[in-house]
């Protein structure tokens, strides 16, 4: 009798709610699932210990993927340019390659944890033996639910989340709104000045990039550009909360993140970091 393929059942945590809640929802549906964690080397202290506290209630330890080769390498090889997200090359280099070469050649069944209110798409990989699945989508639960999964289990919201910060990932992410590098300078201001000292000219062409829109962070740092950053954002939240009255405050802070976050025709693979 021919022996039956082995399938291996894969979660990916980021660091943020919506893949911790995942694990908690899965761990005991799936006893064998694996769990791992692609890190950059450049992730914030609280994403660390939210893991730790993760993989305290999974009772399983957390892979991590690439940890001997973080963004610093991975920024010297592309010469010293800066990733954005038309030069999304962190993704790839540091998320979505360490993944698949985990995976091999063996089948895999990739837990995904994109909700059921959610239209974005997740991350697919092109290799014929990975399948993704979503089972808050196909369970019909949303954020509300989310919520309820990490407070009743006691892992709770994401650290981070307690001085404003609304995704997980690199300290230094580009896809940070305006408020969160605000946040980042008030809150760790070490970690601000070490993505500031990333932005200088790329040497093949001269050009300056900004891990911010249009603006340097030595420009957003400013005492005034910071005080009306702060303005603008209360006026934001305000406006939201008018207009969804009903809506949770993470709620409203996850609609915030959608409205500033850059538009990107190829917006799959940063949901790795964000999720």
């Amino acid at each position: 009798m021919p022996t039956e393929k082995r399938v291996r059942h894969i979660l990916s945590l980021s660091g943020g709610k919506d893949s911790a809640a995942l694990a908690i929802y899965m761990r005991d549906r799936v006893p064998e699932m694996e769990y791992i964690f692609s890190d950059t080397r450049k992730e914030l202290p609280e994403t660390y210990e939210y893991l730790e506290r993760i993989s305290s209630y999974l009772g399983k330890e957390v892979t991590r993927l690439n940890a001997d080769v973080g963004f610093d390498h991975w920024y010297e090889m592309y010469g010293g340019m800066i990733p954005s997200n038309h030069r999304r090359w962190c993704t790839r280099a540091l998320k979505l390659k360490p993944f698949e070469q985990h995976c091999g050649d063996e089948e895999v069944i990739n837990y995904v944890g994109l909700r059921a209110d959610e239209e974005r798409s997740g991350y697919i990989s092109h290799k014929p033996n990975i399948k993704p699945v979503y089972p808050f989508r196909d369970d019909g639960l949303v954020l509300r639910d989310i919520e309820g999964i990490l407070r009743t289990s006691g892992v709770g919201m994401p650290p981070y989340t307690k001085w404003g910060r609304t995704r997980s990932g690199c300290y230094f992410c580009f896809y940070q709104q305006k408020i969160e590098w605000v946040r980042l300078k008030e809150t760790y201001p070490d970690l601000y000045q070490k993505a500031k000292e990333y932005e200088r000219p790329y040497e093949k062409t001269g050009n300056f990039f900004t891990w911010s829109s249009n603006e340097s962070l030595a420009e957003l740092e400013q005492p005034a550009r910071m005080e009306q950053i702060k303005r603008e954002h209360v006026i934001r939240i305000e406006r939201k909360v008018a207009r969804k009255e009903n809506a949770t405050l993470a709620e409203v802070f996850a609609q915030d993140v959608e409205v500033e976050a850059p538009e990107d025709d190829d917006d799959q693979g940063c949901l790795v970091c964000q999720l």
